[in-house]
C-alpha cells in the first residue's frame, strides 16, 4: 500500500484533509519511522486513537512476509543494538537486532526499550512488519507487547553477535568483532548538527579487512590498537560491508594480539564480481587494453574528479591539476574487471614520474603519448593485482593497491580455470 492509499484510509477515517494526513505521515516516514507506527502518531495528533486495525497473527518467522501486517511471534533474541537517529526533531534511542525461532531468522527495530538481551526467549505480540532491504522486519512500538518466556526456544544460529568480518553483511546490527586498527584517519564532516569529527579507516582479522568508521571517536582508536568491538552496525560503503561504531559501542583493548590475515584472498574475476563487491581481493589475470581516460589526466582542484576541455561536471570551469592514472581492462578468462591504478603506480608501470610525463607529452606535443607507453608496457601480460572492488551498473571496479606481473606457470593455471569451468558445468 502506497503512501496515498495510507492517507486517504486515515483521512476517511478521521474525518481530516487527506493532504494534511499525508504530510504528517510523509514527514515521520523520512526519520524511518515504520508505517504503522506513523500511522499510530497521526491518529493521535488528530484525536482518533487506537487504529481499529485487525488483529494480529501468530506466526513462525519463516512464514512472515512484508505483506503480514502485525503479527505475534515467539522466538530467541540473537542481538541488540542500540543507536540514535533524530526523530522529528529530537535525539531518540532505539535498538535493534535480530530474533530467530527454529524455522529462521528476522530483522527487527525496536523503538523503546522492552527489557530483552540477547539469549532471552520473549513473546512480541502485535509488531508490525515492513520491508527492509528486501526483506521483512520487525517494527516493536507503542502497541507491541515483548513477554518473556521461561522455555528457551531452540535455534540453530549463534546467540551474543560474535562474528568474524568474513561473516559480516551489510544490515547487520549489534555485532562484536576482535580487530587490529590497521588504519585510521581523523576527518570534518557536515554532520546533522554541523561540522562533525569522525574516525575512518580500516580494520582487520584473521579472516578479512573492512572498512570502518568511528561516529563518537573512541580514544581506544589507534593505529595498530588490537580491540574488541562490541555493539558495531554494519553499513555498505562502495559496494562492500562498512563497520560502523557508534555511541553506544564498547571499545575494549585485547591483552593478546589480534593475528591478521596478511594476504588478501585470491578469487577468480567472475567469482569477485558475483560476490558484490569486497574490500580486499586478489586477482590473477591478463591486461587486455588501456581506456581511454589514461595516462596524463588533469583532475578539478576541489572535487579531485577527472575534468575534460577544463570543464568539471559538479564545479564547471576550472584551473585542472595533472595527475597520473591508468584505467585497464583486466581479464582471467571467466570474467572481466576495470583495475584502476594511482597515481604512484602508474608512474611504476610508466617508468617515469609526472613530471617526466609531462615532458614527453610536450615534446610530442600529444599526452596520448604517455597512455601509448603505458600500453605498451603492460597490454597482453599477465598480472597479479590486488584491490578494492566495487560492483554497480556501471561495471565492476578495482581500486588497485599492488600490481606486479605474476610469476606463474600460465599454462598450469589455465588448466585449473579450465576444471573449475568444467565442474561448474557439470554441477549445473
Amino acid at each position: 500500500m502506497q503512501v496515498d492509499d495510507h492517507a486517504e484510509e486515515l483521512a476517511s477515517d478521521l474525518g481530516v484533509d487527506k493532504e494534511e494526513v499525508k504530510r504528517d505521515l510523509q514527514n515521520l516516514l523520512q526519520y524511518s519511522v515504520p508505517i504503522e507506527e506513523a500511522k499510530q502518531s497521526v491518529r493521535r495528533k488528530h484525536g482518533g486513537g487506537s487504529s481499529g486495525s485487525a488483529a494480529p497473527s501468530t506466526k513462525d518467522v519463516a512464514e512472515i512476509t512484508p505483506e503480514s501486517g502485525n503479527v505475534t511471534v515467539t522466538a530467541r533474541v540473537l542481538t541488540v543494538g542500540r543507536r540514535s537517529i533524530r526523530y522529528q526533531g529530537e535525539e531518540r534511542v532505539i535498538r535493534e537486532g535480530e530474533l530467530a525461532d527454529p524455522t529462521g531468522k528476522i530483522s527487527y527495530t525496536a523503538w523503546q526499550d522492552f527489557g530483552f538481551e540477547p539469549g532471552d526467549s520473549i513473546t512480541v505480540g502485535n509488531a508490525s512488519v515492513r520491508e527492509w532491504d528486501g526483506e521483512p522486519e520487525l517494527n516493536l512500538g507503542e502497541s507491541t507487547s515483548v513477554a518473556m518466556e521461561s522455555d528457551p526456544v531452540e535455534v540453530e544460529y549463534p546467540v551474543g553477535g560474535d562474528s568474524t568480518l568474513l561473516d559480516l553483511e551489510p544490515g547487520d546490527r549489534g555485532r562484536n568483532v576482535e580487530v587490529r586498527v590497521l588504519e585510521v584517519e581523523r576527518r570534518t564532516i557536515d554532520g546533522r548538527d554541523g561540522e562533525t569529527e569522525i574516525l575512518s579507516g580500516v580494520v582487520a582479522d584473521g579472516t578479512a579487512r573492512l572498512p570502518f568508521t568511528d561516529w563518537n571517536p573512541h580514544d581506544e582508536v589507534t593505529e595498530g590498537a588490537d580491540l574488541r568491538l562490541e555493539g558495531v552496525y554494519v553499513r555498505e560503503f562502495r559496494g562492500v560491508p562498512s563497520v560502523n561504531l557508534s555511541e553506544f559501542t564498547t571499545v575494549t583493548p585485547l591483552s593478546e594480539p589480534v593475528d591478521v590475515r596478511e594476504s588478501a584472498p585470491r578469487l577468480s574475476v567472475a567469482e569477485a564480481v558475483g560476490s558484490g563487491g569486497m574490500f580486499d581481493v586478489e586477482l590473477v589475470g591478463n591486461v587486455l587494453e588501456v581506456r581511454d581516460g589514461s595516462g596524463l589526466i588533469e583532475r578539478c582542484p576541489e572535487c579531485g574528479r577527472v575534468i575534460q576541455n577544463g570543464q568539471c561536471r559538479s564545479h564547471g570551469a576550472v584551473e585542472g591539476e595533472d595527475d597520473l592514472r591508468v584505467k585497464a581492462i583486466f581479464d582471467d578468462g571467466t570474467d572481466t574487471v576495470t583495475v584502476v591504478l594511482d597515481a604512484d603506480l602508474t608512474e611504476e608501470v610508466y617508468g617515469g614520474t609526472l613530471s617526466e610525463a609531462k615532458e614527453a607529452a610536450r615534446e610530442a606535443m600529444d599526452k596520448e603519448v604517455v597512455t601509448d607507453d603505458i600500453a605498451e608496457t603492460i597490454v597482453g601480460r599477465e598480472f597479479r593485482v590486488r584491490g578494492n572492488l566495487s560492483v554497480d551498473e556501471y561495471g565492476a571496479n578495482l581500486d588497485t593497491t599492488e600490481f606486479e606481473e605474476s610469476d606463474e606457470d600460465a599454462a598450469e593455471r589455465a588448466g585449473e580455470l579450465l576444471a573449475a569451468v568444467g565442474d561448474r558445468e557439470v554441477g549445473a
